[in-house]
Order: C-alpha cells, then sequence, then structure tokens
C-alpha cells in the first residue's frame, strides 16, 4: 500500500486522539471493519477521509462488508474505496460521502 492512494493518513495513536478511544478500542473499530487500515512502511494507517465529524463513516463498515462478502482483502477492499471507479466517476469513498450509498453497493455487489 502506498500512502498516496489518500491525501491523509492517521496513526492508531492519531485515532486515539482524534477519537478519544483506547488504542484497544480504535484496533477493534478496525478488525470490526468500522474503518479499513493499511501498512504503509510497516506501520498501520487509516484514511483520514473515512472519518467525518470526528467518527468513523456510518457507511463504510456495511460497504466493507459487502466487499468482503465479494472475496476482497481488507487491503483489497481499502484499495477500492480509495481510486477511482469508472461507473462511479469517483472514488467509492467520495461517492458515499456525497449520499450515493447504494450505488456504491449495488457496484461492489456486482463485482462478485
Amino acid at each position: 500500500m502506498t500512502e498516496n492512494a489518500a491525501a491523509e493518513w492517521l496513526t492508531v495513536p492519531d485515532l486515539v486522539e482524534i477519537l478519544d478511544l483506547s488504542p484497544s478500542r480504535v484496533r477493534r473499530l478496525i478488525d470490526d471493519h468500522h474503518l479499513l487500515a493499511g501498512r504503509i512502511d510497516g506501520v498501520l494507517k487509516v484514511p483520514a477521509v473515512f472519518l467525518r465529524d470526528g467518527e468513523p463513516i456510518a457507511e463504510l463498515q456495511g460497504t466493507v462488508t459487502v466487499l468482503s462478502d465479494a472475496g476482497f482483502t481488507d487491503e483489497e477492499a481499502l484499495r477500492w474505496m480509495l481510486e477511482v471507479e469508472e461507473s462511479l466517476g469517483a472514488s467509492p469513498i467520495d461517492a458515499l460521502l456525497a449520499g450515493r450509498k447504494a450505488e456504491v453497493r449495488r457496484i461492489a455487489q456486482a463485482l462478485a
């Protein structure tokens, strides 16, 4: 995973501060797919765009579940969420932020 895929990446300590949670709780959010993380230079990082108003984006978990059901690994799902998807004309995360959850999940289901 390269850091260029998202403008800003947050480490677990960053997320502890932003979310006001313990490191174990932050890791649980990642394990439970409320957030997606990737290792960059050996450090677990989450794209800052996965947070809105200091909280994980609510639509992310269900979308990651659809991708997981379609056979995506967490790293593949992370990459897909950040890269421009031709059929959306935007990255899936940008489409989710724009309120296009049903469209994003429909495309994710079609990838299976």
